[in-house]
């Protein structure tokens, strides 16, 4: 790979030039907040020099530049800002519905289409709503799985980059879905004081693990003559199996409880997930993530109402099938940019993006793996732009077509912004 160094993502701060990191670039960004002023990222200025418009958002450990809404793919494939165009993968019909971001007060507001309470001795949900996608909300609201890629897409565990090689754990993943969790609305209330992600184990902190852990599913305890608040779990599953009664799953980073799953669920998940279950007990080198709600019982046992699984690869992409799973592996050792594509609550019928390259000349590469919404040799009818570079794989009548080549002074400048932070 060319080690030749690209020009420096910079923003223009009330006419000053600042690199992110550099000395002061934090007071400059809390004081543009607190003015209310627009940061312009310079990845790419505009015509009369002024560049991309930003806003800065307050986190709970400061304040963060963040690009404007659908406005990624305006920016440089090398900037950090850059996201493929929306109407690649299922984000386009839910921005502006299910999902509403406010640059002025830095919140986004989620409406879901799942319930995060429920009644004494009722279901929280119809009977098929943990076994969908939720292709009925028509872009409206979101999933449980629209939920799950849209914090994914959030944290910015979609782009690939090599640097980012071994250096992607569950602490990593874990930080970055806690980060993007901030500042996000779900019926007025903040999502992340619903939301549990476990922290890595450690024997020598299990009661300090465990003390945090009952503080924060307090909030999922019954409270007589009340609806029942439920809690939304992020996690990797080690396994799903029979318990001495009933069935549970069994996450990583809590050694010390099962998740307890009725009967009725769990038919459901084996129907709705057979062809992932199939694909994660076959390879090895790959995790299961689970999104679900769940509530605690009165000796304290978290019971699931609803969840969805997301299978990813050892670097934590999702991935769809087998064939995904091929393409990201291959791109991953060859030591390609890129942005996993996600598909939301589209249909599985529906076309989308599995990756968009982020190392070539000129504009990023679309890569579709062909199905029904997608003719060998011809183009998606997602791409739009005929500028636009695509390219279709036919695992069922070709090997993997060659794939577009890099720019010719490629360099990973930003390769390990993301996970060292």
């Amino acid at each position: 790979m060319d080690t030749a160094t690209e020009p420096q993502v910079a923003y223009d701060i009330d006419g000053q030039r600042w690199v992110k990191d550099a000395p002061g670039f934090t007071d400059a960004i809390v004081w543009a907040h607190e003015e209310r002023l627009r940061p312009r990222c310079l990845c790419r200025p505009d015509a009369d020099g002024q560049g991309i418009e930003m806003y800065v958002a307050r986190l709970m450990d400061g304040c963060i530049v963040k690009r404007m809404p659908n406005t990624g793919n305006h920016h440089a494939t090398h900037c950090p800002s850059y996201e493929p165009p929306s109407e690649l993968s299922g984000l386009g019909q839910l921005l502006g519905s299910a999902i509403v971001e406010n640059p002025t007060t830095g919140e986004t507001t989620l409406k879901l289409d799942f319930p995060m309470s429920k009644l004494p001795g009722r279901s929280a949900s119809p009977a098929a709503a943990s076994a969908s996608s939720s292709v009925a909300t028509q872009g409206h609201k979101l999933s449980l799985r629209g939920l799950l890629h849209y914090l994914w897409d959030q944290a910015e565990l979609t782009h690939w980059k090599p640097g980012f090689a071994g250096r992607r754990s569950w602490f990593t993943v874990r930080k970055h879905l806690l980060r993007a969790a901030e500042n996000k609305l779900m019926r007025g209330h903040p999502l992340r004081a619903s939301l549990y992600i476990p922290e890595v184990f450690s024997v020598d902190q299990r009661e300090a693990l465990q003390l945090r852990r009952t503080q924060q599913w307090s909030r999922a305890s019954q409270q007589e003559g009340s609806p029942q608040q439920l809690m939304l779990m992020i996690a990797e599953v080690k396994e799903i199996t029979p318990a001495r009664f009933g069935q549970k799953a069994v996450i990583k980073h809590i050694p010390d409880q099962a998740f307890m799953l009725d009967e009725q669920l769990y038919r459901r998940l084996g129907r709705r997930f057979a062809s992932v279950l199939s694909l994660w007990g076959a390879c090895e080198d790959m995790h299961m993530v689970i999104i679900a709600t769940f509530s605690v019982s009165d000796a304290g046992i978290p019971n699931v109402v609803e969840l969805s699984l997301m299978p990813v690869t050892q670097h934590w992409l999702p991935i769809e099938n087998g064939f995904e799973k091929q393409l990201l592996d291959w791109l991953a050792s060859d030591g390609r940019s890129f942005v996993k594509g996600l598909r939301y609550d589209l249909a599985s019928s529906s076309a989308s993006a599995s990756a968009t390259l982020t190392d070539c000349e000129g504009s990023a590469p679309v890569l579709f793996i062909a199905d029904e919404g997608i003719e060998h040799g011809g183009r998606a009818p997602l791409v739009s732009d005929p500028s636009t570079p695509v390219w279709v794989w036919n695992p069922s009548n070709e090997t993997m077509p060659v794939l577009p080549p890099r720019r010719a002074h490629h360099q990973n400048v930003h390769g390990l912004t993301q996970e060292n932070q």
